[in-house]
């Protein structure tokens, strides 16, 4: 698969004009923040933009309406969130927040740091897609289902699987020589593109980059699903202290918010599934912190219906979108229409489609091209937005491109020109 069009992937530099104005996408490799950082996060959303801070489903976040792009970059270099002018939309790392603190077979957030500054310090690697996505499981599975294109799992304390295009290539490297293998992957990627974005739409594209590599594959596979695995709640770390898990709803965090959690002053990390979890707390400060920050809307609940539902970014963000989807979504949570027990018959897939990091009001992939066909016989058309009613995990879209849909099995919400269409 060859793209007509290049990657228009947003960034700092380089903001997306969306239907409400400019938008710019911030990369956080592996996820973390820093409380200084979320606070200049929280000053520049409230100063300079509309006042909420977009989570991702990189682990990524977002500005939206940005007036002063010269101003914003300026403030985000000086927090240390623009360490490369050049590099700045390739950095996306997304890897299992949990990591080192709770279960999982190795520490991966080691790693990160290091893989980050090899993509800097290799200037050809600048040339990558913005959608390219290195992925860093530490063994539990949560994500190397989420479809990245480089990356490594841990099947032992010493050992990685090599993960190419979203599955194991059967591949084993040590932790040492980790990052050197997928900034390999990475040249090797831009060896055989010729306009792709993903490594997943190069012809034969994993098995030749290991060609490349000269790397021989094992018997061994482990085969990834795409887990709605979110971190919620209290959560009891390894070392006795307690890292706290909260949902955002359809992944806005207000301004005011953050600057509550930048003042908790502990490290926190922003999830794929557009979450945060803040860590290294105490048993006291934890209670204090669930007492203040749930009344303001933060979800420590893992059984809200609010961590079923996703939505695009609908208008008046997106020009294409057909209605509010996000004013329709929360109506239906709200309502009790967006029920939490999981759905009898979930149509399957996990097409990326649109994409998948936020709807953005510019086509990305076609619909033919993703493979997700509707299964006619699941189609509900339904005129009124009061009359949708999904139990389960559902995504809420304002046109056909389905932007921001997450993997794995989710019904899909869709607004038509004539009202909604259930697939």
């Amino acid at each position: 698969m060859t793209r007509s069009n290049p990657d228009s992937c947003p960034g700092v530099l380089r903001l997306h004009q969306a239907a409400d104005g400019p938008l710019a996408r911030i990369r956080l490799p592996g996820g973390r923040l820093e409380p200084g950082q979320l606070q200049v996060l929280a000053q520049a959303a409230a100063e300079l933009g509309d006042g909420n801070i977009e989570l991702t489903s990189r682990g990524n976040v977002q500005l939206r309406q940005m007036h002063d792009a010269a101003a914003l970059s300026e403030r985000l270099a000086g927090a240390g969130l623009l360490p490369s002018r050049t590099h700045e939309r390739v950095r996306n790392i997304v890897a299992s927040p949990l990591s080192g603190r709770i279960g999982g077979l190795s520490d991966v957030h080691g790693l990160v740091p290091v893989l980050d500054a090899g993509l800097q310090a290799a200037e050809r690697l600048a040339e990558l897609p913005g959608r390219v996505l290195f992925t860093l499981d530490d063994g539990r599975g949560d994500i190397s289902g989420l479809g990245g294109d480089i990356g490594v799992h841990a099947t032992g304390a010493d050992e990685f699987a090599l993960v190419l295009a979203g599955r194991d290539t059967g591949i084993r490297i040590s932790p040492a020589d980790a990052v050197q293998v997928m900034l390999a992957a990475a040249h090797g990627f831009l060896d055989l593109g010729s306009g792709q974005w993903r490594l997943q739409e190069v012809d034969d594209g994993a098995r030749r980059v290991i060609d490349l590599l000269g790397l021989s594959p094992g018997p061994d596979r482990l085969e990834f699903g795409a887990a709605q695995d979110i971190p919620i709640g209290w959560l009891d770390q390894d070392n006795g202290l307690v890292s706290l898990g909260a949902a955002v709803r359809l992944g806005a965090l207000p301004a005011r918010t953050a600057e509550f959690i930048a003042a908790i002053e502990h490290p926190l990390f922003i999830t794929p599934w557009r979450s945060l979890v803040i860590t290294d707390l105490d048993e006291w400060p934890a209670e204090q912190v669930v007492r203040v920050l749930a009344p303001m809307g933060l979800i420590f609940d893992a059984n809200s219906p609010w961590l079923q539902v996703s939505a695009c970014a609908g208008r008046p963000g997106c020009a294409k979108s057909n209605t509010d989807v996000r004013a329709d979504a929360t109506a239906a949570v709200e309502s009790g229409r967006a029920q939490s027990p999981p759905a009898p018959n979930p149509p399957a897939g996990d097409a990326e489609i649109g994409d998948p990091d936020q709807p953005l009001d510019s086509t990305t992939i076609d619909l033919a091209d993703s493979g997700a066909a509707m299964d006619p016989a699941r189609t509900i058309e339904i005129r009124s937005a009061e009359d949708v009613i999904v139990a389960g995990r559902q995504h809420w879209s304002g046109c056909e491109r389905r932007c921001g849909r997450p993997r794995g099995p989710v019904t899909d919400i869709v607004a038509t020109e004539n009202g909604y269409r259930i697939d």
